[in-house]
């Protein structure tokens, strides 16, 4: 029994790391982009094209790590759409990220149809388990580097939200456009710049998806988990080291199935492969009201007004 759950542990460590990285570069660029006052819920569509970008890119190449590049070129691009479409006057920031969710996946669906069977190039691993005689644990300790990248990037976010020039700007603009604009800042420019670097980030969360965990490109890659990420942020108050360890809760909620599968569990398997989703309903339901919550959140989000 204790082998048994130690195993299950073990798994569930793994595959939390596997599962949390594209929702933590998704969550980071929803965080980034909701700190200047919009909401992008295009993320989705923003990921699922990033997935194939980066696939087909690696194929071409021969180079994965080109293929995370594109991805995020990929994600700028829908990125800058949807902040120029949302600088038009009377224009809804959830109905545009709604639009270009559904551009996105049409879009990826559309040109991704001849890299559906073809292998491309996959992210290597860090095989930080070597030290242990445990084939699990090795497997577990097989790290994408995306995975600490990530979590740099929240350090750096965090840090410049704080302490920069920039960081006080994004802010500023997030919390009260009409303070901003009196103080000379072009809140357009600095929403537009948000949103393309929040879909930058997206875009890499894709790449791992069909470059690393799962590993492949099919139209049934994300799985929701852009539109997900905007509850994850909501969880996580704006901050993105709060985001980091959002993206890992999340991760464990989809790693319960397979790790008691590995186990030789299988009763109730699709039950708990439906754990992320439940999490973000009842995640929902919890933060919809919350006076925490509230306080942390941005004033100019549309959802605030």
């Amino acid at each position: 029994m204790n082998d048994g759950l130690a195993t299950v542990l073990i798994a569930m460590l793994g595959g939390a790391i596997r599962v949390s990285t594209p929702f933590m570069f998704v969550a980071l660029g929803e965080c980034l982009t909701e700190k200047s006052g919009r909401v992008n819920l295009g993320l989705e569509g923003t990921l699922v094209l990033g997935a194939m970008v980066a696939y087909a890119a690696s194929y071409h190449t021969g180079s994965p790590w080109a293929g995370v590049f594109a991805a995020g070129v990929a994600g700028s691009a829908l990125g800058a759409m949807h902040g120029s479409i949302c600088k038009l006057p009377k224009v809804n920031d959830v109905a545009v990220g709604i639009a270009m969710m559904l551009f996105g996946t049409g879009v990826a669906f559309f040109f991704g149809k001849p890299y559906i069977q073809p292998t491309a190039p996959r992210l290597p691993s860090l095989p930080l388990g070597g030290w242990s005689d445990s084939s699990s644990l090795k497997s577990a300790l097989d790290v994408n580097p995306l995975f600490f990248v990530g979590i740099v990037i929240a350090i750096v976010m965090a840090w410049a939200l704080r302490n920069t020039r920039w960081g006080l700007v994004v802010r500023t603009v997030g919390d009260s456009a009409a303070a901003a604009r009196a103080m000379g800042i072009s809140v357009d420019l600095v929403r537009f710049l948000t949103t393309t670097v929040g879909g930058f980030l997206a875009g890499v969360g894709g790449a791992f998806l069909s470059l690393s965990y799962p590993g492949s490109w099919n139209q049934g890659l994300s799985s929701g988990q852009g539109l997900m990420a905007v509850a994850l942020v909501i969880f996580a108050r704006w901050n993105p080291m709060r985001c980091v360890i959002a993206a890992l809760l999340f991760g464990g909620a989809g790693a319960i199935g397979p790790a008691l599968q590995s186990v030789g569990i299988t009763q109730g398997y699709y039950f708990f492969n439906a754990a992320p989703y439940i999490l973000t309903l009842v995640i929902m339901i919890a933060t919809s009201s919350a006076k925490r919550s509230a306080r942390d959140m941005p004033g100019e989000l549309s959802m605030a007004r």
